[in-house]
């Protein structure tokens, strides 16, 4: 379905515009769907996106700025995010041994345990979603994304 059939636009718009229409559009429809996926497991996006950076780090603690910097979404409350998963025990926050003004983070073993549960289902999500496409298709749709951040 065109982008115009999705927005119900009556007036032509011009391909510039229809480009970033669709991508707003898009993405908000991808956060939507793996938000969906996310609620069976009573975590969202920004919070799965936190516990994924800290498993990234292989065990090194992580403070609020580099897990800010790292955010897909950067306009996050890092520090209520972190709060949440502390609540749920995904996450621990202790004063850092050599600076006591920094604080470092870091997932536990049941943060690591469940992260691994939730990529299951998530990761086949997103495999069912880009499975219409061939490899060469995503290849080019990454470089033309990379393209236009440029």
């Amino acid at each position: 379905m065109k982008i115009e059939d999705h927005i119900q636009s009556s007036k032509q718009l011009s391909t510039e515009k229809k480009v970033l229409i669709n991508l707003l559009y898009t993405g908000n429809w991808l956060n939507e769907v793996i938000s969906e996926k996310l609620k069976d497991f009573d975590i969202s996006t920004q919070q799965f996106n936190v516990l994924r950076i800290l498993k990234g780090r292989k065990g090194k603690p992580a403070n609020l700025s580099t897990i800010q910097e790292r955010m897909i979404a950067k306009n996050s409350n890092t520090t209520r995010l972190v709060d949440k998963l502390i609540k749920k025990e995904l996450v621990t926050r202790k004063k850092c041994p050599t600076n006591k003004r920094k604080v470092e983070i870091l997932i536990t073993n049941a943060g690591l345990q469940f992260l691994d549960q939730v990529n299951k289902v998530v990761e086949n999500k997103e495999m069912e979603i880009v499975q219409h496409m061939s490899k060469n298709d995503l290849e080019n749709l990454n470089e033309l994304l990379n393209k236009l951040r440029d």
